[in-house]
């Protein structure tokens, strides 16, 4: 097995709260019926949660982001080029606002559907 799938299967064991909750929401396509994946490879980049259908990548950012915010650009760009859109949420806004956080993707994922 390639080593950035090695990785994602180690990283999906060690899941932040914030990722754990979101992925309750998104998993079995239960947001418009959407098949996201998690730690999905891209880009020689794993994301953190990937609907490769709508190519949308939702990054988690927890407080570590502050200090690599030229890091998570690069990533995004490098998403960007293979034709994924990136939204990224505070671990926080994911945590204490999970309903806003869901209409967005949700908004997005049709926006993206209908183009």
């Amino acid at each position: 097995m390639e080593a950035i799938w090695k990785k994602a299967r180690s990283l999906r064991s060690t899941a932040t709260d914030a990722e754990r909750l979101l992925w309750r929401h998104l998993k079995q396509r239960q947001l418009a019926g959407a098949k996201f994946r998690r730690q999905y490879p891209i880009a020689g980049f794993i994301a953190d949660f990937a609907c490769v259908e709508a190519k949308l990548v939702i990054e988690l950012d927890g407080g570590q982001h502050l200090d690599a915010v030229e890091y998570d650009a690069m990533r995004t760009r490098r998403m960007e080029t293979n034709g994924y859109l990136v939204l990224r949420f505070w671990n926080d806004d994911v945590l204490l606002r999970t309903g806003s956080v869901l209409e967005q993707i949700l908004r997005i994922l049709n926006e993206r559907r209908h183009q």
